[in-house]
């Protein structure tokens, strides 16, 4: 009867470990999925403000481009009132 008790005792107690086995993989698996959650959020918010930052600097390139053509256009100008004034013809008649 002792190798029936040994026996029982050893069956009672792989099943508290595989119960316990089972908790710690199901608090894992908890613990992995709000983490996921946390880590994809995180994700969203850094994606969100880098395409923010995009616009904005797309936004910073167009008045660049805008004002580097102002400018190109004022030098022109300012080019052909100085031929102007100096009695030299204009670069279209040239």
């Amino acid at each position: 009867m002792t190798g029936e008790a040994e026996g029982s005792a050893l069956d009672l107690a792989a099943r508290r470990l595989e119960r316990a086995v089972a908790m710690l993989e199901s608090r894992m698996a908890g613990k992995l999925a709000v983490a996921g959650a946390e880590a994809g959020g995180l994700f969203d918010q850094d994606r969100a403000r880098l395409a923010a930052e995009l616009d904005a600097a797309r936004a910073r390139e167009r008045a660049l481009e805008e004002a580097g053509a102002q400018a190109s256009e004022a030098l022109g100008r300012a080019i052909e009132e100085i031929r102007a004034a100096l009695g030299e013809p204009a670069e279209a008649e040239a």
